[in-house]
């Protein structure tokens, strides 16, 4: 399950800096943060992902009923600490089902959310149109924080994106229909500032749409 790091925008093979270049490499997009190996969900796995972060690790808190925190994933390394976070969370859509949200965090050019959105990338700036009303809105950190509709996603998610503590802030949603979810107004806390409650986190299987 460990795995080896990848590119964040692409999935691919990823070198490691050496003697000719400080930063990691990926042989498409050039110079990366690179995402690290997914582990299964688990309080500690998220314990190190937020203490590495350099960027909001965002969650619904309190989570929708029944719900699970079903999956971490941060790209950066030791040396810059994660430039971008992914949590991934899994239960009952709106509409009947399951549903799953990521909500990502990262800094310009990251190019993770991209990735789990399905389009090119690496930023959401060329998808969305700000000039028209947002179209769903989170109370993030306890902020307002408008979302727009990220246009030319793939057809099986919805996906919504927009600016919360000056990074961008990304929600996919699978099936498209659950994007209903967005519609309610979540509340996230960025996990960094959470206190001992997170312990209590319930955790399910390992989604396959962080991996």
């Amino acid at each position: 399950m460990r795995g080896e790091p990848s590119c964040p925008k692409c999935g691919g093979r990823v070198r490691a800096p050496g003697l000719f270049s400080d930063s990691w490499q990926c042989a498409v997009h050039g110079p990366v943060h690179p995402l690290q190996p997914v582990i299964p969900p688990s309080v500690e796995a998220l314990s190190v992902v937020v203490r590495r972060a350099k960027v909001p690790v965002w969650m619904p808190w309190p989570l929708p009923i029944g719900w699970l925190f079903t999956g971490v994933a941060q790209a950066g390394d030791d040396r810059s600490g994660g430039r971008a976070t992914a949590v991934a969370c899994s239960g009952p859509g709106p509409l009947g089902g399951m549903g799953e949200l990521l909500l990502i965090a990262e800094e310009l050019g990251v190019g993770l959310g991209a990735r789990y959105a399905g389009i090119d990338g690496p930023d959401p700036g060329p998808y969305i149109d700000v000039s028209a009303p947002p179209v769903a809105k989170m109370l993030a950190a306890g902020r307002p924080t408008p979302l727009w509709h990220v246009k030319g996603a793939p057809e099986d998610r919805a996906v919504f994106a927009g600016e919360a503590r000056g990074l961008w802030l990304w929600a996919v949603v699978w099936p498209e229909q659950s994007g209903l979810l967005m519609y309610d107004e979540l509340v996230l806390a960025d996990l960094r500032d959470a206190g001992a409650e997170v312990e209590m986190l319930p955790c399910g299987a390992l989604s396959p749409r962080i991996l």
